[in-house]
């Protein structure tokens, strides 16, 4: 049976170190002592660029809103 992979981070509300199993990377946790809520990140892990949203979620938005601009324009 493989054992979990942990790494330390702590907790940005109350300030205890947390032992965060590796695959809640990137997802909410909550502290046990304090119950905040926060996002598991490995602070030693150094992004070079913001992550990228889903190109095609926004675009999909970005056709709504000029598609109700152009109503918009059209009724008036």
């Amino acid at each position: 049976m493989p054992s979990a992979t942990y790494y330390i981070q702590p907790c940005p509300v109350c300030g205890r170190r947390l032992q965060i199993r590796v695959e809640y990377l990137g997802k909410q946790v909550s502290c046990r002592q304090c119950g905040g809520v926060f996002l598991a990140a490995d602070p030693t892990m150094h992004r070079t660029e913001p992550p990228q949203p889903t190109s095609e979620l926004l675009q999909r938005a970005e056709r709504l809103l000029n598609s109700l601009e152009v109503h918009k324009l059209r009724g008036r």
